[in-house]
């Protein structure tokens, strides 16, 4: 057996171990956060240069596109033009830069518009889609705000507008084109009732409002933030007395879906979820005429779902394909 003082000497030298070890480790350490420091600051201190640039020198809105491309190449940001030129755009209140004229871009930037430029670059410079930078984004003809977490809509998606346009000019027996005198009365006169399911920030539903002026719509989110914006771009566009929002969930609150919309002429949707709950969840008085932007991988399940789901009495009537040739487009029929 050990005596008192063995373990007391064991004890003695697990602890001076033990205190050489920590500060190894914190040497270590103090090196590492000493390096990760110096990174920072020399990061930090690239970026002053870039903002002392920006702020004190004299600088025309081109120049600005020029050095913003640039700092956003060496901080691999993706799309470092493109990000550039709407930042730029935007606060010299253009759409894009090709709509500036030449002479607005070659005059001095104001402090003004280089602090704004400055506050909008370092929102990208953390990775912040250009959408909720500049926080509004075109769809087709319309001029939409933008704001996180309500999903950016794809350019695809205008093809959805289109595709619902063009089957209700078939139906009408007149060719789809804002010329003829036929389509002009239909679209002005129609009073279509839309029902669109996931509105997000309220483009198809707004486009499709804006077109038919005697149309109404029911635009259905179960995030608060997208009734929120999809309102907020309705007023902005002064729709809204035809719209109504609705936060609810399509599965769990069908029926006062169905209390609210009665029957509906077309039913529109981009969903970012599982379309099958989503529709067995929905009424059959409701369901007309769908028109679904979808994964090209979802037509062909679709339409085995629709066999499993007779009693929703829908057929499953064509597949689109976008401009990049993938099926993206469902068209279902109340049978």
């Amino acid at each position: 057996m050990r005596s008192r003082h063995g373990w007391s000497n064991v004890f003695s030298g697990c602890c001076v171990c033990l205190a050489s070890r920590l500060r190894a480790q914190s040497h270590l350490r103090s090196r590492s956060e000493h390096t990760a420091f110096h990174a920072a600051a020399s990061f930090s201190t690239a970026l002053s240069r870039k903002l002392c640039r920006l702020v004190h020198e004299t600088m025309t809105g081109a120049n600005c596109v020029t050095h913003l491309q640039k700092m956003f190449e060496q901080e691999g940001i993706s799309e470092p033009q493109h990000s550039s030129e709407h930042i730029v755009s935007h606060v010299l209140g253009g759409k894009t830069i090709h709509s500036i004229a030449e002479e607005a871009l070659s005059r001095p930037l104001t402090a003004e518009q280089k602090q704004k430029i400055w506050d909008l670059c370092s929102r990208r410079l953390q990775n912040m889609p250009v959408q909720y930078v500049i926080e509004e984004w075109d769809f087709r003809d319309l001029t939409l705000k933008m704001k996180p977490p309500v999903f950016i809509p794809r350019p695809e998606t205008e093809e959805l507008i289109c595709l619902v346009l063009s089957e209700l000019a078939k139906e009408e027996d007149v060719s789809f084109s804002v010329e003829k005198a036929r389509w002009q009365n239909f679209h002005q006169a129609a009073g279509l009732q839309f029902l669109e399911i996931g509105c997000g920030s309220g483009a198809i539903t707004l486009s499709l409002l804006r077109f038919f002026k005697q149309s109404r719509a029911v635009a259905v989110d179960k995030s608060p933030e997208a009734v929120n914006l999809t309102r907020e771009n309705a007023e902005r566009l002064g729709v809204q007395h035809r719209l109504q929002e609705l936060q609810l969930n399509i599965i769990s609150d069908s029926q006062k879906l169905a209390r609210v919309c009665g029957s509906m002429d077309i039913i529109v949707s981009n969903p970012p979820y599982v379309f099958h709950e989503d529709m067995s969840g929905l009424m059959p008085e409701i369901l007309s005429k769908v028109f679904l932007e979808v994964d090209p991988r979802h037509p062909e399940m679709i339409q085995n779902w629709l066999q499993e789901y007779s009693s929703l009495r829908l057929t499953y009537r064509a597949t689109h394909q976008d401009i990049c040739g993938k099926s993206r487009f469902c068209v279902l029929q109340r049978s």
